[in-house]
């Protein structure tokens, strides 16, 4: 403050010293002072008077006495500025706009407040404590989906999408599911009705029809996870769902083995469930792999079946054209839903599902 002061009188000093150069003397001095006590004088009344309009009508009153083009006393101050002396009218020219946009503004601010009022909107205080907006929050699923990818992030997988409406060779021939398995019937599978003489087409069951549009697409090595929804027509219970959310990972790189699979699942369950889960694998049968495993994980007391895992079958390898004897890989299909209810403790995953904002508004 103390340097704005001694800039202000160094600037008096000067505007003094000018005064006296040119003449001006007494009668400068006094043109300058009059000017700006009727700017301060201006300024101060019609911000009163706008604020105090109640009206629109009192406000054009109040416009036209301040801001008239004709007789408004902003015209008035104007006048003055003609009397300034040479050495005040730069810095008089400058404080005079200052005025104009400041008048404008109270004008405009009166306007506001008149408008919300018409509209049935309380004046706002700017002075009181604003109030949160309540914020959403992202979905279970969408927070497992997200920390499966940077999970898998680390280990080099990259994250691929494909369509949800698939055709019958990616998601059966292309695998290695043969016309007559169970797993094309159509009581198992949401099949769609196309144009006659077209194949039909259907909702997808399961993801791996991504690793296969991928495979036919690249070149090994591959280190790819696919995540989105699959669908089945089962009966809704704790534990199924006729939609839901599959993680399936596949690696093709020359001399993977099924050492490499148990590592990165082990790796994988250690890192979303916690250190003290433990991961067991049962033989099992899956077309598209050989051979074939179910994977189980065991936290707080309790096995639950994951999902299932394998080798890759050199005849799907085969069919996006890679060669079996020069490279092999594993793959590996996964559960959303129940690695998220085993992570959250949720005992059913139809929870998931019902939109009970008291349930939702648990995860973070």
């Amino acid at each position: 403050m103390a340097h704005d002061d001694n800039t202000a009188d160094k600037n008096a000093a000067e505007r003094d010293a000018a005064r006296e150069k040119t003449g001006e003397g007494t009668a400068a001095r006094d043109a300058a002072r009059t000017f700006t006590v009727e700017v301060e004088r201006l300024l101060a009344e019609a911000a009163a008077a706008m604020s105090a309009a109640a009206d629109a009508s009192s406000l054009e009153s109040a416009r036209i006495e301040f801001l008239g083009a004709k007789s408004g006393r902003l015209k008035a101050v104007q006048k003055l500025l003609g009397q300034l002396g040479a050495a005040d009218k730069p810095a008089g020219g400058r404080r005079f706009n200052e005025l104009k946009q400041a008048l404008a503004a109270c004008f405009e601010a009166a306007e506001a407040r008149l408008a919300g009022a018409a509209r049935g909107l309380p004046p706002i205080d700017v002075t009181l404590p604003g109030v949160a907006r309540r914020l959403g929050r992202h979905h279970p699923i969408t927070l497992t989906i997200r920390r499966v990818q940077q999970i898998m992030g680390r280990l080099g997988f990259e994250s691929v999408e494909g369509p949800e409406v698939e055709d019958q060779w990616h998601n059966f021939d292309a695998l290695a599911i043969p016309p007559e398995h169970p797993a094309r019937d159509p009581l198992d599978n949401f099949y769609l009705a196309v144009a006659k003489g077209h194949s039909p087409l259907l909702l997808r069951s399961q993801t791996s029809t991504v690793q296969i549009r991928v495979m036919e697409a690249r070149k090994p090595p591959l280190r790819i996870i696919s995540l989105g929804r699959v669908y089945r027509p089962d009966t809704a219970d704790a534990t199924h769902y006729p939609m839901f959310h599959q993680v399936e990972g596949l690696c093709v790189e020359r001399g993977t083995t099924m050492a490499h699979l148990k590592s990165v699942l082990r790796f994988f369950a250690s890192s979303f469930l916690g250190g003290d889960v433990h991961v067991r694998f049962r033989p099992s049968f899956f077309p598209f792999t050989e051979p074939s495993v179910e994977v189980d994980m065991e936290w707080g007391g309790r096995w639950v079946e994951m999902g299932g895992a394998g080798m890759v079958d050199p005849a799907v390898l085969a069919a996006v054209g890679y060669d079996p004897e020069q490279v092999s890989g594993f793959a590996f299909g996964l559960g959303v839903e129940r690695i998220a209810a085993r992570r959250h403790g949720v005992a059913d995953i139809r929870d998931f599902y019902r939109n009970d904002v008291r349930f939702l508004e648990q995860f973070r």
